[in-house]
């Protein structure tokens, strides 16, 4: 089936009373904060429940201060789990949760899930009670995701290195890859922590899990998906040595990673100009990039550096946005044939 025909397959008719109903579940942190700003902004959802346990009755806005004026929901201690009654449901619980809730809920089929952690988006953990995953990187698996019913949202830092390296998994150049990340302190959640304490974090930076990043086991996943010789996990012996910092900001990732090439700049160009020519929020920049370019938005930045046979890959991304819950809703669009695009075309916040 071409992509075309495949996308009318899905194609999503609104039924009149308000479009896709949407239930979150884990709505008062970070990631359900930013979904919920998205989705009461799109022009084809319905929230159907935000669920909170610990924060029930609540106003969204009790919790999310920016949402003032924007919604009256509340949190519920309640899920709307009947078909007919939500379509589609974002998990934004803690790492482990997805799974217990899946194990402990019976979902009817027709209902699309979209986990925001990390529980299934290894190939080994993809599928849980007769439901498959699929990895939700659309730049890798667009095509995938249209004709799926379940998906595994990528995490922050994986899109970001992720995208900064397919279109070389792609050419086969891939072998050792050195990459340096860092992250804004909202990557860390909402719960406080020793290292997310302003205090601690302000004018500070610091690494943490060198080499042994969780991230690193999907990473591998996909770029073996586009190069076989590319280990298909990590393994401390070629592949990719990803060395993670903590950032003194809020939101935002940086990733430098650095390649052994022949291939000329001018070659390095075009092949990440082609290989991202059709991609709605990724895109190559002949300038230097920052995080201001990116925050609030969905987009990825690139730019490439290149000195001798050292080339490096510099790429941005919104961790809350782009590496999670904007490239949530960027699945969900294309789950029911929508535009992949809508409800995100975001201004970032350059000032």
């Amino acid at each position: 089936m071409s992509n075309l025909e495949n996308s009318k397959k899905n194609k999503y008719t609104p039924s009149g009373d308000g479009g896709i109903k949407a239930g979150i579940v884990g709505g008062a942190g970070y990631t359900g904060g930013e979904l919920v700003r998205l989705l009461i902004n799109h022009p084809q959802v319905e929230i159907a429940f935000i669920n909170s346990s610990s924060n029930a009755g609540k106003f969204v806005y009790e919790v999310h201060k920016d949402l003032l004026g924007e919604t009256e929901l509340k949190f519920s201690s309640e899920l709307i789990l009947s078909e007919g009654n939500v379509d589609v449901i974002f998990l934004c619980a803690g790492h482990g949760e997805a799974k217990k809730f899946v194990e402990a809920n019976e979902i009817p089929s027709s209902i699309k899930l979209i986990d925001i952690g990390n529980d299934f988006r290894l190939a080994k953990d993809a599928n849980i009670k007769e439901r498959n995953f699929v990895y939700g990187l659309v730049e890798l698996n667009k095509i995938q995701i249209q004709s799926a019913q379940n998906i595994a949202n990528p995490g922050c830092f994986a899109t970001a290195i992720q995208l900064g390296l397919l279109p070389l998994a792609k050419a086969g150049l891939l072998k050792d890859v050195y990459t340096t990340a860092i992250t804004g302190s909202t990557g860390a959640g909402q719960s406080l922590s020793a290292t997310s304490h302003f205090s601690w974090r302000a004018n500070n930076i610091s690494a943490y899990k060198t080499l042994t990043h969780q991230h690193l086991g999907e990473i591998h996943q996909s770029l073996h998906q586009l190069q076989n010789s590319f280990p298909n996990s990590p393994s401390g012996v070629g592949g990719v040595h990803f060395v993670p910092w903590r950032g003194d900001f809020t939101r935002g990732i940086y990733v430098s990673s650095i390649i052994d090439t022949d291939l000329s700049l001018d070659e390095l160009k075009t092949l990440y100009k082609n290989f991202y020519a059709d991609a709605a929020f990724t895109h190559y920049s002949d300038s230097m990039i920052d995080l201001k370019q990116v925050v609030n938005t969905n987009k990825c930045l690139i730019n490439i550096e290149k000195q001798g046979n050292k080339m490096v890959v510099h790429s941005v991304i919104d961790n809350l946005l782009k590496g999670a819950s904007g490239q949530a809703l960027q699945n969900m669009n294309l789950l029911f044939g929508l535009d992949e695009t809508t409800g995100l075309k975001l201004k970032a916040i350059r000032f």
